[in-house]
Formats: C-alpha cells, sequence, structure tokens
C-alpha cells in the first residue's frame, strides 16, 4: 500500500513536472512570436525610411548630416541584437526620424508633395503596428516572466535554465510619443 501511494505521488510529480515544463515552452515560443511581430514591423519601418530620406533630400539637399546619422541610426537599429540593445537603437531611430520631419516642415513644397504624403501616412501606420506588436511582446513576456518567477514553476524553469525576459521598453518620454507626420 505505501508502495502505491509512493508511486501515485511520484507520478503526479512527474506529470505536474512535464505539465510545468510544457507551460513554459508554449510561454517561451508566444514570446518568440511576438518578438517576430516585432521585427517584422522594425523591417517595414527599415524598408521605408530609405524611401522617405530620397523624397526629403530632393527638397533639402543642404542637410545632408541629418540623412547621414539617420542612414547609421538605421543600420545600427536593424544590427542591434538582444532587447535592450534594440531598444536602445529603436530609440534613437525614432529621434533620427523626428529630426527628419522637423526638417521637412521648412519646405512647403514637400509638405504637399504626394509620394511624401504617402510615406507619412505609412510610417504612421507602421508605427501604430509597432506599438501594437510592442505591447503584445511585453504582454507575453510578463506572462513568461510570471511563470518562471513564480513558485512552484521557478523550480522547473530553473532547472531548464530559464531567466526572465527584457521587456522592450522606451526610455524617454519623447521617444514614447509617436513621432509626428502629419503637416
Amino acid at each position: 500500500m505505501i508502495f502505491l501511494v509512493i508511486l501515485a505521488f511520484v507520478v503526479l510529480v512527474v506529470i505536474w513536472y512535464i505539465a510545468t515544463h510544457n507551460r513554459l515552452i508554449r510561454l517561451q515560443a508566444m514570446m518568440a512570436e511576438a518578438w517576430s511581430g516585432i521585427d517584422v514591423q522594425l523591417k517595414r519601418r527599415y524598408d521605408l525610411i530609405p524611401n522617405l530620406v530620397e523624397t526629403v533630400k530632393g527638397y533639402a539637399r543642404h542637410e545632408e548630416k541629418i540623412f547621414t546619422d539617420l542612414a547609421q541610426m538605421r543600420s545600427r537599429s536593424m544590427g542591434a541584437v538582444g532587447v535592450k540593445e534594440k531598444a536602445a537603437a529603436e530609440n534613437a531611430l525614432v529621434e533620427g526620424l523626428r529630426t527628419l520631419f522637423a526638417v521637412a516642415e521648412a519646405y512647403p513644397d514637400l509638405k504637399a508633395n504626394q509620394n511624401f504624403l504617402q510615406l507619412q501616412k505609412d510610417l504612421a501606420e507602421i508605427e501604430d503596428q509597432l506599438q501594437l506588436a510592442r505591447r503584445y511582446y511585453n504582454g507575453t513576456a510578463r506572462n513568461f516572466n510570471v511563470a518562471v518567477q513564480s513558485i512552484p514553476s521557478s523550480l522547473v524553469a530553473g532547472g531548464m535554465g530559464l531567466k526572465p525576459a527584457e521587456y522592450f521598453e522606451v526610455e524617454s518620454a519623447a521617444v514614447r510619443e509617436t513621432p509626428k507626420v502629419s503637416f
């Protein structure tokens, strides 16, 4: 009888361990999917930026430093690895875009250019989608972190070598706002 009780206990522990392990794996996969959503939106933004820069360049030839800086920020952001590094690079890129739009303000013909207006609209749409993707990622990271840090699942997570995930956070209050892209 004692043997059956011990066996039942062992079976329950194994079942709990397997269920907890699978839950952590599922949460990890959801977080990876969420990060993929951010990557998709960032790629869309990266693809849009050169078109936007070329359109503005036609009107603002003497603003070359802004274009060079923005290209460097874009490259840095595309090459960033990890959540923290990607967030820092994205913060700088958004500031660069703000500068680009500030320059565009000075050119009335540019503000009326249909190509520029369409690029602005596309960027605003991408920024909205990016904000949603960030929220989704941070929600999945939160769920993962709760599972990794709460007892008893933390015992399984520790055995798997899982650590809490980093949130995709925006550093400054100015960057938290979506870039203003309408004139």
